[in-house]
Parts: structure tokens; C-alpha cells; sequence
């Protein structure tokens, strides 16, 4: 921090400058008239001095990595000691096609899994249900059933292999399976990592996925977390996403404050099962979104570990370091994608792959440059996994920690993000938490109004996208199309029929009727679920008993 005689000998200077040498080169160029010289949540200025931190403490706010507040990084030597993980997001069709592109993506270098649901999945419907028909497999993989999991999973060591799981609603019937293949691999639980998404309040606001009211959505998913921090140690039973908030058309700062706000709901509610801060705290993720404004991203990922240190430690009392630090796994933005020249999305997806690398993230996936047009093919997916090994060893942005501190606008930018996002956070904890802001549709307006208005500017030609508003193509035609096989959802409903013939009908119905009398009380529902899972009792019956006792959530109409 300068003293304050060299504070006003800057500002001197500066207003000289501006007076003389800025106002002249103005007069006689001005400045674009094609941007708005913003991020998504602030206005920039032409230029950032000492003057624009002049409040920073070094020591407090920025500090060292591998302490608190962990603003340059959680450990101290960041990616000299230890890359990111490279994890691309993948499924499709049933789960034997799924765990061909598995191994096709561990024998190109990638270290861990990410595993996409179809959407039947994800709202807990079974592949023959009516509601299911023309979507299974299409978005991501079927899994029905117990054999499913075993079947995603062949030759796949889950001792070796970590795996994300990006599952809401259903999460914990999910993870029950995941944990039972562990199980017959002889896993044990203790050493099972990997993590699950298991954040259904964004799907109230973002997403859409859900099934039940969120009170009872809150109970599962705290009984999950709860119940994986005394079974699966080293399993992150929750990754709180900003992510979808963010590709629904949140800003940065709204994506930060609405995610904390939904993480402070859980944190809250596992608390209340009688669990110590710091038994499930160091296990809590997270996914974000990195989209296209570089700056800005790299100042939200510090911004981000500094405010949830600072939750934790200041709010939650948490005595163990490793509850202070904010581990993300980050997905560059899908939004940004575009369907015109897909092929200028690998420049996208690499830019804001080097943001997320410099902003200091632990996991990262690039959206695919085919994206906008279907599913991603081999192809496209090794070239997302190339491109974040050059970023890794060809770029040297790992040679040294958080590289751009100390510039005087990623510090400003930080600061500002972060104090934006605590004025969002305190509004919403004024209402009565993110349920409460939910259930009145705040966080859906709030969304929606920055959706509006980024489109409005895209439109109006004030935010320029190349190939869509500016340098287009005439009589474009996509080039590469991956499409998935139209007999796999048959094939599906055939093995799930095969598994019902050959199953325990006794064992079933007595798994689920313990079930429904859990859903009655306030027991956890994991022991119940992994119960029935063990029966081989379908995703479908499962989730139905909790519709009938919990019933369906309806959101609130817009007005």
C-alpha cells in the first residue's frame, strides 16, 4: 500500500494526463463506437493506477497462495506441483456406447470423467415411461437400472478413475448406484472419489431439471451430503454450479452471489442433521462458467475463493483450513458457442481456457466447438483435450502462481466483483435465503432481466459476435453433425425389460415400501435408496415413490 504523499502525487499526474494527453488523442480519434467497453457486470474505465487499489492491504486481501484468504490459489505452488484436471464431459445413447468414448478419452490423456444423464434420467423417469419416448440417449446416457451403472463402468477401476456426475434431482439414487459398483469392483467406499452435481436450486432458476418442491429437494440433497461424508470420505457429494446460472444469462456477479446464496442453503441444512462444519466442508465443489471476457473471468475466480474463505471461516466458524478453500471445476461457456463457423469456437473455447488456467481453477472441460450443432464428436473432443494440453505445456502460464496479480485493473476488477456480489447475497439473505428467493422468483427475474438486456445489445449491434452480428459467412451450411443411433432407445427398453424379468420382485417392493415410510419421517432416504438400488429396483420406481409423498414442483408464473 503507497502512502498517501505518493497517492496524491499519482492523482496529480493522472489528472494532468487526462486533461492533456487523453483529451488530445480523443479530439482526434474518439473511440470505438462498436463496444461498450464493459464486462458483463461493471463499466471499465481507460486506464487503472495505484489509485483504483489504494484500499487493498496486501497481506489481507491478497496474500500468498496456499492461505488464507486464497485469493492467488489454494495451494501454494498451484500447477508447478500439480495440473488441473482435464475432465470432458461425455454420454450418449446407452451406457456400452458411453464407456467406448470413456476409454476413447483416457487413452487420449484425460485423467478423470465427466458423465452426461440423458434427460429422462435427469427428471427420474425410466426409458420406457411415455414421458421418455424421442429423448433417451439423445442428450447424454441412459442409466436405468443398477446393470446400467456396471455397465458404464466396465473396465473403468474406480479406485483409479475420478468421476464427475452432473445428476440433480436424482443425485442420490445416482451416487447409490456408483457406490454399489465400487462395491463389486471390491472398492472400498473410503477410497471411492469422484463428485456429483446434487444442486437442485439452480435447476429452480437456470435449468429446469428438478422434481420435487424445493423443501424436500434440500432434504435429499443434504441427506446425500451428509450420508457421503460418513461413507465416501473422499467423494464431493456436492458441486454447487454457477454454471447453469451463468449459461441461462446471468452476469458474473450474479452467477457468484446466486451461487454462494444456494451454498449457504445447503450448508445450513446439513448443519441441522447434526454434522460438524468442517466434516462436510472440505468435500463441497463447485462448477462455473468461463465466457469470453477474459479479465473479468480470471478476477471472479479470485474474487470467488476470497469470499468463500471468508464465509467459512468468518460466518461458519470452520477451524480446518481445507473448509476455507474454494475447489471448481470449471466448463467453458456453452452459451458463447455459436452454430455460424463453428469452427471459430475452438478460438473461444481456448481463450477462456487460459482465462480459467490463469484464474486458478482445479478442473476444467472446454464446450466442444461443434456444440452449438449436436453432440460433440471424437474429433471435436480431442480437440478440446489438445488444446488444454498446449495451455498446460506449451504456453508457460503455469511456470508461476496467479501471474496477473497485482495489476491494478484485475485487483480493481476483483474488488469489484466480490463487492457486487456480497450487495446480491445480503439482498437475498434479507428475504429469507435462496429458498425464500426462489420460491418468489427473484433469482428467475434477476436472470432474465441480464439475459434480456445482453441480447438487446447483441441485437442493437453494441456487442459484437463474430459470425453471427458482424464478419458472417453467406449461405453458410454446418459441416460436422454427430447424430445418435435411432435403434438405442429401443435397445435400452430392452435391457430395462430384461433386468425387470430377471430381478426380485419381493425384494423390490419391500425396498420401496421402506422407502415411502422414510420419505414419511424425517430419517435420511440414502439407506432406503441404496437398498433399493441393490434390489435392482429402476430410477423410475424410485424417484415415484418420492413424487407421490413429496409431490412435483410448479414454478411460480411469471408476471
Amino acid at each position: 500500500m503507497l502512502d498517501k504523499e505518493e497517492l496524491e502525487r499519482i492523482r496529480r499526474e493522472q489528472e494532468r494526463w487526462e486533461k492533456t494527453i487523453l483529451q488530445e488523442a480523443l479530439r482526434k480519434g474518439g473511440e470505438r463506437q462498436d463496444s461498450e467497453f464493459a464486462t458483463s457486470s461493471t463499466e471499465t474505465k481507460v486506464i487503472y493506477t495505484p489509485l483504483d487499489i489504494a484500499d487493498i492491504d496486501f497481506l489481507r486481501d491478497i496474500g500468498f497462495p496456499g492461505q488464507y484468504p486464497y485469493t492467488r490459489g489454494i495451494h501454494p505452488t498451484m500447477y508447478r506441483t500439480r495440473l488441473w484436471t482435464i475432465r470432458q464431459y461425455a454420454g450418449y445413447e446407452t451406457a456400452e456406447e458411453t464407456n467406448k468414448r470413456f476409454k476413447f478419452l483416457l487413452q487420449e490423456g484425460q485423467p478423470g470423467l465427466s458423465v452426461a444423464f440423458d434427460l429422462p434420467t435427469q427428471l427420474g423417469y425410466d426409458s420406457d415411461d411415455p414421458h421418455a419416448r424421442g429423448e433417451v440417449g439423445k442428450v447424454g446416457v441412459a442409466i436405468d437400472t443398477l446393470a446400467d451403472m456396471e455397465a458404464l463402468f466396465d473396465g473403468i477401476p474406480l479406485d483409479k478413475v475420478s468421476t464427475s456426475m452432473t445428476i440433480n434431482a436424482p443425485a442420490a439414487v445416482i451416487v447409490a448406484m456408483y457406490a454399489i459398483v465400487a462395491r463389486k469392483q471390491g472398492v472400498p467406499l473410503s477410497q471411492v472419489s469422484g463428485t456429483v452435481q446434487n444442486d437442485i436450486l439452480k435447476e429452480y432458476v437456470a435449468r429446469g431439471t428438478y422434481i420435487f418442491p424445493p423443501k424436500p429437494s434440500l432434504r435429499l440433497a443434504a441427506d446425500l451430503i451428509a450420508w457421503c461424508a460418513k461413507e465416501m470420505p473422499k467423494f464431493n457429494a456436492i458441486s454447487i454450479s454457477g454454471y447453469h446460472i451463468r449459461d441461462a444469462g446471468a452476469t458474473a456477479v450474479q452467477e457468484m452471489a446466486f451461487t454462494f446464496a444456494n451454498a449457504i442453503a445447503y450448508v445450513d441444512a446439513v448443519l441441522e442433521r447434526g454434522i460438524d462444519i468442517d466434516e462436510f466442508a472440505p468435500r463441497i465443489s463447485w462448477i462455473f462458467n468461463t465466457q469470453n471476457n477474459f479479465f473479468e473471468e480470471i478476477a471472479k475466480y479470485r474474487a470467488l475463493r476470497r469470499m468463500w474463505a471468508r464465509i467459512m471461516r468468518e460466518r461458519y466458524h470452520a477451524k480446518d483450513p481445507r473448509s476455507w478453500m474454494f475447489r471448481t471445476h470449471v466448463q467453458t461457456g456453452g452459451a458463447t458457442l455459436t452454430a455460424q463457423q463453428p469452427e471459430l469456437n475452438i478460438v473461444r473455447a481456448a481463450i477462456q481456457a487460459l482465462a480459467t488456467v490463469l484464474g486458478g481453477v482445479q478442473s476444467l472441460a472446454l464446450s466442444c466447438y461443434d456444440e452449438a450443432l449436436s453432440l460433440p464428436t471424437e474429433e471435436a473432443q480431442r480437440i478440446a483435450v489438445r488444446t488444454q494440453q498446449i495451455i498446460a505445456y506449451e504456453t508457460g502460464v503455469t511456470d508461476t502462481v496467479d501471474p496477473l496479480a497485482g495489476s491494478y485493473y484485475v485487483e480493481w476488477l476483483t474488488n469489484q466483483l466480490e463487492k457486487k456480489a456480497w450487495e446480491y447475497l445480503h439482498k437475498i439473505e434479507d428475504m429469507g435465503g435462496a429458498v425464500a428467493a426462489i420460491e418468489s422468483g427473484y433469482m428467475q427475474r434477476e436472470i432474465q432481466e441480464a439475459a434480456y438486456a445482453h441480447q438487446k445489445a447483441v441485437d442493437e449491434g453494441r456487442r459484437i459476435i463474430v459470425g453471427v452480428n458482424r464478419y458472417c459467412l453467406e449461405n453458410e451450411r454446418p459441416k460436422m453433425v454427430f447424430r445418435t443411433n435411432p435403434e438405442a432407445e429401443q435397445a435400452q427398453m430392452e435391457k430395462l425389460k430384461q433386468v425387470r424379468r430377471h430381478r426380485d420382485e419381493a425384494q423390490v417392493r419391500a425396498a420401496l415400501k421402506r422407502l415411502e415410510e422414510a420419505c414419511h419421517d424425517s430419517a435420511s432416504l440414502m439407506p432406503p435408496i441404496m437398498e433399493a438400488v441393490q434390489a435392482y429396483a429402476t430410477l423410475g420406481e424410485i424417484c415415484g415413490v418420492m413424487r407421490r409423498i413429496f409431490g412435483e414442483y410448479q414454478p411460480p408464473v411469471a408476471i
